[in-house]
Parts: C-alpha cells; structure tokens; sequence
C-alpha cells in the first residue's frame, strides 16, 4: 500500500535543497556567535542545528525507503535514526514557539524586555528545549526494545508493525506528543504574530520593511506548523482515538521533512544577520538582476512585434 519511490524522492528533494541551505545558515551564525550575538541569533543557530541534525540522519531514512520500506540493519540503528529524526521535528517546533515568544516580548515590553534580554537567557532556553524534545523521544528506545516474548511480527521493519503491547504503551504517548510539544506551540505562535502584527500595524512610525518581513515571518512559520508538522501529528490523535498505528503514517512524515527547505526562510525574515550575508546578497542581487534582463528581453520582443 505504500509506494516507496515516492517517499525515496521527497527524501532526496529534502536532502539535496535543505543541506546547502542549512549549510549557509549554520556558517553564517555561527560567526555572529562570536561576535555579540543577540538571543535571537542563538534560537536561530540552535534551529539551524536541529535541521543539520535531521538531514544528517535523513539518509537512513532513504536507505528504508529504498529497501522498500524493509529495514536490514540493526534494531539498535533503527531506533538511533528514528530517535534523532523525530527529536529533531520537535525540537523544531519548540524553537519556533521561542522564536516567537521573543519577537512578541520584544514589541509589548520594549524597553523592559531590552533590560532581561541576554544572550546567556536563550541558550539556557535552547537547552531546556533540547532536553524536552530530547526526553520526549526517548520513547522510541523504550517502544523498539521493549521485550515482548510473544512478539511474532516481522523485524525487518523500522518503528512500525506494533504488538499490542507496544500500542499500549505508544499511543497514548504520541498523544501527548500531539497535545504538548505540537498543539501548544502552535496556539503560542498564532497568538504571539496576531498580536505582532497588530502591533505594528497600529505604530505608523514603523517601515513598511519591518512590517512586511513580520508578515512573512508569520506566515513562514504557520505554514511549516500546519503543512509539514500538521499531518504527521494529526496521525498521533487518529491512532490514540482508533488503537492503531495508522497505515498512512509513513506519508505524513514527508512533509515533516520539507520543514528543512522552509526554515531558511524563516531565517531570511528574522535575521538581519542571515539576510545580509555575503552568499544572501549575491543570491538577491543575481535573481534582481535575472529579473531585469527577463524583462528587457520581453520589452524588445513586444517592440519587435509591434514594429
């Protein structure tokens, strides 16, 4: 029932434009770490990691794919790789939530906030979150190698396939995942840009720059919470409501995967630090440039038509 080949190519599609672009981000905060870093550079360096740390281990993932869904290896590898990939998904979404939190406290209480603000804050912070997504996916572990003598499913498979006992013990889980680490976040993050928004909507000495960049910022991170983690953590309230593990699970972590090609951008409308790095520039004046000749070429071909 599942077409492997698909998700083989999401996953390389992932790796091959969410690596590069990683890549850039993690270079480019990683000397402003060095150099007066604020908070928000820290969150953003730490989301960066978290996505690195995903593409890192996405090839075992490709590998299953590949295998058609068979896994070969070790139970012990399986359940490093899907503890690293599932960690890093909300890892990604708590740091989001922070990400949010800080631009919110930043506008409401600006010159109060600016006093507490400090670097040292939110890399306690990223810790703390870490730590929670971290101890959350421990479950994997707990579930792959949790003994069960009567256990006669195939081991050939990944973190899928699960005895009841397993199911017991896993489901309500993943329902708690869906509740605290993905439903709570998301309620903040609507809540914190709403009110951003209106915020700076209603200041009219603010530039049209910072209000369109809040815009997308809004929008970035809402459409990574409801297009790349929505499905997958929709799959955790089907399978607690119906005591199974839904067969179509596998598909709903491919969009949990582009959530590596959108943080960029999320890097782009928060960051002036990403957005003016040397390889961000040439990328902008490049496509200004494309842009402008595309449009001279139509010019002298509308020109030339109507002569």
């Amino acid at each position: 029932m599942i077409n492997h080949w698909v998700i083989l190519a999401v996953y390389i599609l992932t790796f091959l434009i969410g690596l590069p672009a990683n890549l850039l981000a993690i270079c480019t905060f990683f000397k402003k770490l060095g150099n007066k870093p604020s908070p928000n550079d820290i969150l953003l360096f730490n989301l960066t990691a978290s996505d690195l740390v995903f593409l890192l281990f996405l090839p075992f993932k490709m590998y299953e794919a590949g295998a058609g869904m068979e896994w070969h290896l070790s139970q012990t590898l399986c359940s490093i790789a899907s503890y690293f990939f599932f960690t890093t998904i909300y890892t990604s979404s708590l740091l989001l939530m922070a990400i949010a939190i800080d631009r919110y406290l930043g506008l409401v209480f600006p010159f109060k906030y600016r006093l507490m603000r400090k670097p040292l804050y939110a890399a306690a912070g990223s810790v703390i979150i870490w730590l929670v997504s971290a101890a959350h996916c421990s479950i994997v572990f707990i579930t792959v190698h949790m003994p069960d003598p009567n256990a006669t499913l195939s081991k050939n498979i990944c973190y899928e396939n699960f005895t009841e006992q397993q199911k017991k013990f896993l489901l309500p889980v993943r329902f708690e995942f869906f509740v605290v680490i993905y439903l709570l976040p998301l309620i903040v993050c609507i809540f914190c840009y709403i009110n951003c928004i209106y915020i700076l909507y209603t200041r009219p000495r603010i530039t049209k720059g910072k209000k369109q960049r809040a815009i997308g910022m809004a929008l970035c991170t809402l459409t990574i919470f409801l297009l790349c983690f929505l499905p997958y953590n929709l799959s955790h309230l089907v399978g607690f409501s119906s005591n199974d593990s839904p067969w179509w699970r596998y598909y709903t972590l491919l969009p949990s995967t582009l959530n590596t090609c959108l943080d960029p951008f999320v890097f782009y409308f928060s960051s002036s630090t990403f957005r003016e790095s040397k390889t961000v520039s040439v990328l902008k004046k490049w496509c200004f440039t494309h842009k402008k000749t595309k449009k001279k070429v139509e010019l002298s071909v509308i020109s030339i038509a109507v002569v």
